[in-house]
C-alpha cells in the first residue's frame, strides 16, 4: 500500500474548488457573496453531520470519515486511528480511504503507527495540527515520502471532557490552508461527539497528563504501602488438649480384657479403669503356691532328719533358701494378680481412643493407655509445618478459630515452642507449639480443632507478601 494507491486526486469536486469559502461555513457566519459553489460546500456540510450522528456503529462511522469526508476536503491518504487503552499507549490504525480492510503486519500501518505516538508525544495538543516531513522523528523520516504524502493534516476525536478517541489523518502533496483545517477541526468534533454517543459507557483514553498523575500517584502510594510495618503471622492447625493430664500406663505386661468406663467420661479416684486378662497370672500364682508348699515339706523333712545325721542338718541349710525363693516368686505373682485391675489414680475425664482399638490387645509395661485429665485444664496444641514457620517468641499473640465455632475467635498466649521438628502422621515436619487460653471459655471441650494464627515479630508489609518468593529463590536458585 504507498501513497499514490490509497486514493486518486479530487481535481473536479467542486468543494476542492470552493475552498476559500470554508472558513467563512467552519465559523458559522454566512458568506459574503452567495455562489453556487459556496452553497454547495454548506450543503455537503449538512449532510455529513446527520450521516456521522446516524452511523449505527463505530466501524460504519470510521469508514464514513475516511471516505466521505473526502466531498468538503481535498485529500489524497485517510486514515482513522482509535486511542489505546491509556493515553500513553499506541494508537492503532483502524481505517483508511479506498481499502476494505487493514492488515497489521503491512508495513505502512507499523510505520503510522510509530510516527504518530512519536509526534503526538512530541506535540501533545488536543487540536487539528498540520505536519510534514520536519515533524517526524529521524528514524522515520526516510519512509515518510514511501508511505505518506508531504503534507498531513492531523484531526484528533476530542470529547467536551476531554477524553480522547482516536484521530484523522489526512495527507495530500499541498499544504493545507486555513480555511480547510478549520472545516477539519468542525467534521472532526461531529465524529468525536458520534463516536462517543456509540461506545457509551466504554472505557476510553484519558488525555496524558491525567493517565501520568495516577500512576505516579498508585505508584507512590505502593511504595509507601510496602514499608508499613505489619505483624508477621502464620496459620497452622491446632488441637485443645488437657493441661497436665494423669497417664494410665500398662503396670505389666499382658493382655487388656475389657474397660469398664466409657471413652471421654468423668472417672472418680480409685475406680477401676480397665482390668487384664487373669487366666496366666492365675496360673502363675497357683504354681508358685505349689513350689513353695514342695519346698517347705522338703525343709520340714530335712530338719526332723537333723536331730539324728549331721548330713540332714546341711541340707536343711540349703532347703531354707529355696524355701525363701518360692516365697518371693509366690509373692511377685500375687502381686502381679493383685494388679489385674487398674484404677483411676485421681478424679477427672478418662481420655482414649476407643474400647475396641484396646480390648484383647497385647501391651507392654509402660505404655500409655488413657489420660486422666481436669477437663477445665486445658491448653492448645499447635502443630506447625516447618515450611510456615517463623521466628516465635514467648508470650506472643495467638488468635484461635475453632470448628465448632467458626464466627468466633478467641484469644491465647504461646507459652512454649520446641526446638526441634518432629514428623506428623501424615509424613510433615513440624514444630510442636504450646499456648493457654487469655480468658478461658468453659464450653470449651478437650479434643476440638481449628485452626490458629500465631503472630511474630513486625516486619514491613514489602517483606510479608515477598517472602515465599525470596525464600523459594534462594532455596531452588542459590540466590
Amino acid at each position: 500500500m504507498t501513497p499514490h494507491s490509497t486514493d486518486h486526486a479530487l481535481e473536479t469536486d467542486p468543494a476542492h474548488a470552493s475552498s476559500s469559502s470554508i472558513s467563512s461555513i467552519a465559523n458559522g457566519h454566512p458568506p459574503h457573496k452567495s455562489s453556487e459553489l459556496e452553497q454547495q460546500a454548506v450543503y455537503i456540510l449538512l449532510q455529513l453531520e446527520p450521516q456521522a450522528r446516524n452511523a449505527q456503529t463505530v466501524k460504519e462511522l470510521q469508514f464514513l470519515a475516511v471516505n466521505n469526508t473526502r466531498q468538503l476536503l481535498p485529500y489524497r491518504q485517510a486514515f482513522v486511528f482509535s486511542a489505546g487503552a491509556s493515553a500513553r499507549n499506541r494508537c492503532h490504525v483502524e481505517t483508511a480511504s479506498s481499502l476494505p480492510m487493514i492488515q497489521r503486519e503491512a508495513p505502512i500501518t507499523q510505520w503510522l503507527e510509530r510516527t504518530l505516538h512519536a509526534i503526538r508525544n512530541k506535540h501533545d495538543i488536543p487540536t487539528t495540527q498540520r505536519w510534514t516531513v520536519d515533524d517526524c522523528p529521524p528514524d522515520l523520516k526516510t519512509q515518510w515520502r514511501e508511505f505518506s504524502f508531504a503534507h498531513v493534516l492531523w484531526c484528533p476525536f476530542v470529547l467536551s471532557n476531554g477524553t480522547f478517541l482516536g484521530g484523522l489523518w489526512l495527507a495530500k502533496e499541498t499544504p493545507w490552508l486555513d480555511s480547510e483545517a478549520s472545516v477539519a477541526q468542525r467534521l472532526s468534533d461531529t465524529y468525536a461527539h458520534a463516536w462517543g454517543a456509540l461506545c457509551g459507557n466504554k472505557k476510553t483514553a484519558r488525555p496524558k497528563t491525567f493517565s501520568r498523575y495516577w500512576w505516579w500517584l498508585a505508584l507512590l502510594i505502593t511504595l509507601i504501602g510496602l514499608h508499613l510495618p505489619v505483624s508477621m503471622s502464620t496459620l497452622a492447625p491446632m488441637e485443645i488438649v488437657a493441661k497436665d493430664p494423669a497417664v494410665v500406663s500398662a503396670p505389666m505386661d499382658g493382655v487388656i480384657a475389657d474397660i469398664l468406663v466409657p471413652p471421654n467420661t468423668l472417672v472418680a479416684k480409685g475406680q477401676t479403669a480397665f482390668v487384664y486378662e487373669d487366666t496366666n497370672f492365675r496360673s502363675q500364682y497357683e504354681v508358685a503356691e505349689q513350689n513353695l508348699a514342695k519346698a517347705v515339706a522338703e525343709y520340714r523333712k530335712a530338719a526332723q532328719g537333723a536331730f539324728f545325721e549331721g548330713e540332714d542338718n546341711a541340707q536343711a541349710s540349703l532347703l531354707i533358701t529355696d524355701v525363701r525363693l518360692n516365697e518371693t516368686k509366690r509373692d511377685f505373682a500375687l502381686e502381679r494378680l493383685e494388679q489385674i485391675e487398674v484404677k483411676a489414680a485421681k478424679s477427672g475425664l478418662l481420655i482414649y481412643s476407643a474400647k475396641s482399638d484396646w480390648i484383647g490387645r497385647p501391651i507392654e509395661v509402660g505404655q500409655r493407655i488413657m489420660d486422666i485429665a481436669d477437663p477445665t485444664h486445658i491448653e492448645l496444641r499447635i502443630d506447625l509445618p516447618v515450611n510456615d514457620a517463623i521466628v516465635l517468641n514467648e508470650g506472643a499473640d495467638i488468635e484461635v478459630f475453632l470448628d465448632a465455632r467458626p464466627l468466633e475467635t478467641l484469644g491465647a498466649t504461646l507459652t512454649r515452642a520446641s526446638y526441634q521438628a518432629m514428623p506428623l502422621p501424615d509424613h510433615i515436619l513440624a514444630y510442636r507449639v504450646t499456648g493457654t487460653f487469655n480468658d478461658p471459655d468453659p464450653e470449651v471441650r478437650i479434643g476440638w480443632r481449628g485452626t490458629a494464627k500465631i503472630y511474630g515479630d513486625q516486619v514491613s508489609l514489602g517483606f510479608l507478601l515477598f517472602r515465599r518468593p525470596m525464600a523459594f529463590m534462594r532455596q531452588f536458585l542459590g540466590l
